[in-house]
């Protein structure tokens, strides 16, 4: 199931970027006073009162910016509040509002979305007055809030996540394997569906872009059934869109969420560019099984070490992902096309794979052995216990009695030895430390 979505937008330098990074508690967004610093649209997850919902900050939006990069990042804001499901319009409480602001809320009307009008830098009581004349954007009750200072950031999360729409379970039974297909323009991605149907199911042009929505396609083979969602380009008609497939990541990412298996799909001919490892990050946070798939090898000159350097391309690339198989295939002469089904039944097995958890003891008692706990300050890290608590993908608590002592360089050393012993091929494995409590 798709989360819901949340978009933060505004004029340049109002603080859109400091309120995504308090919701999703990191700082993926780069934050600097200066307009306009946020040139692509930034994604994260955050929860809030038991909802989980992706979140979205764009780059400021200014309606008679015509230079290059603010086309740009007006084309991406707008692509933004398309597919959002509840819309931020952050505005700022210093400078008052503007005709940009104006211009802004047009713009946010015409989308016929949920809006919350969020008033930035009302740092201190005295600010509270200014709020008020942002009644008259007409989107109801501004809600003042602090960024610096993180205040009004629950009410605002409030407002904004009870207008979010419920889960919708997408009908298909639990034994589907859902397969979501994700890359740049251009990729394959929906001739690698037409070749998998064996019929032209999904128009194919060279044209990027002519994906123009989601395609959910069931397809049965040797009794496995499945489920290829083909990722979109625009649903916005006009030139101007034309070109902006590389902006429609959120489709991307609706089309991961849904999927128990992710084939990043990479252009043999192109190489591997710096967006193919934003996409494919995509997938690995979210817990998705995934298989590189080497697309268009048909047209790559070869001799006996080409899979083998491009292999190692991929591994340099991608070193968050050693765990993803890759497969090198052609969608349009279907040479190699044999060899991904079982690659994908595989890692969705992986995927939902469960170890019984004095096997996990036992494994995790040799790897203590044979490299023991780090200590900090005299305090040894005591591992009491480690437990399977999910699938899909595989999840494991590790019990101790002192979390904050465990490097991240040893919880990595422990997964590894959980790979080596149990495989857990093409799925990310995540581990969490907990300290044990007396009644454990």
């Amino acid at each position: 199931m798709a989360r819901p979505v949340i978009a933060i937008v505004g004029r340049p330098n109002v603080g859109k970027s400091t309120i995504f990074n308090r919701v999703i508690g990191d700082r993926l967004a780069i934050v600097e006073d200066k307009p306009g610093v946020t040139r692509d649209r930034i994604y994260g997850t955050g929860e809030w009162n038991g909802k989980s919902f992706s979140i979205v900050d764009t780059g400021g939006i200014e309606i008679d910016g015509e230079d290059e990069i603010m086309k740009s990042v007006r084309m991406q804001a707008e692509l933004a509040v398309e597919e959002a499901d509840v819309i931020i319009f952050m505005v700022d409480a210093k400078t008052g509002m503007t005709l940009a602001d104006e211009e802004v809320a047009q713009m946010l009307f015409r989308s016929r979305k949920p809006v919350v009008v969020a008033v930035n830098k009302v740092d201190n009581q005295g600010r509270m007055e200014d709020i008020y004349e942002f009644f008259g954007l007409g989107f109801g009750s501004p809600i003042a809030i602090s960024g610096s200072h993180g205040t009004g950031i629950g009410d605002l999360l409030d407002e904004a996540v009870s207008k979010l729409p419920e889960l919708e379970d997408d009908g298909y039974d639990e034994d589907v394997i859902r397969v979501a297909l994700i890359g740049r323009p251009n990729v394959g991605k929906s001739s690698l569906v037409n070749a998998l149907l064996g019929e032209e199911r999904v128009i194919v042009s060279d044209v990027a872009g002519t994906t123009r929505d989601a395609i959910d396609t069931p397809f049965e083979k040797d009794g496995q059934r499945y489920v290829l969602i083909d990722t979109a380009g625009m649903r916005k008609r006009g030139k101007v869109y034309e070109s902006t497939e590389k902006y429609s990541v959120m489709r991307s990412l609706k089309a991961i969420e849904r999927a128990d298996v992710v084939l990043i799909l990479i252009n043999a001919e192109e190489g591997i560019i710096e967006q193919d490892k934003h996409i494919a990050g995509y997938a690995h946070e979210a817990g998705r099984a995934s298989v590189f798939v080497v697309n268009k090898w048909d047209v790559v000159d070869k001799d006996d070490k080409t899979m083998q350097h491009f292999t190692q391309n991929i591994r340099d690339h991608f070193l968050f992902m050693t765990y993803a198989p890759i497969v090198f295939l052609s969608a349009l002469t279907k040479s190699r096309l044999h060899k991904l089904l079982p690659v994908i039944n595989h890692v969705s097995e992986q995927h939902s794979l469960r170890i019984q958890t004095h096997l996990l003891n036992d494994v995790i008692s040799d790897a203590i052995a044979i490299n023991p706990p780090p200590t900090d300050k005299g305090r040894r890290l005591r591992i009491n216990y480690v437990t399977q608590v999910a699938v899909r993908p595989p999840t494991i608590v590790i019990f101790v009695n002192a979390p904050e002592i465990m490097h991240f360089s040893y919880e990595r050393y422990l997964e590894n030895k959980i790979r080596a012993a149990f495989n857990f091929e093409g799925t990310p494995v995540r581990l969490f430390t907990r300290r044990k409590s007396d009644e454990d």
